[in-house]
């Protein structure tokens, strides 16, 4: 089965606590992305330099786009987007090949 793989870049705002982040980010995921329709997994990423790595798997690319239309308005997403440093966000979009 082939899934959709997204990824997700960025650092926070300048002065933003990474203890605080976690906790968005946990509530994130269990309320918001864990719950929407083709949700595989989720795992999320540090470099030593403070730049995030999300890299989120769906079921298919209808999937992905269902839930990135709503998740920049739903209610659940909105602290953790505003510790998010916009300027600094990179996505992309791929087909997962093989996993083991």
């Amino acid at each position: 089965m082939t899934t959709t793989v997204e990824t997700v870049r960025f650092k926070l705002t300048p002065g933003f606590d990474a203890a605080a982040f976690a906790e968005l980010d946990r509530s994130v995921e269990s309320d918001y992305m864990a719950k929407q329709p083709g949700f595989v997994s989720r795992e999320v990423t540090r470099s030593d330099d403070g730049e995030y790595l999300v890299i989120v798997h769906w079921a298919t690319v209808q999937d992905a786009d269902a839930t990135m239309q709503g998740f920049f308005g739903a209610s659940q997403t909105q602290d953790f987007l505003a510790a998010i440093d916009k300027t600094t966000v990179a996505s992309g979009r791929y087909a997962q090949l093989s996993s083991s």
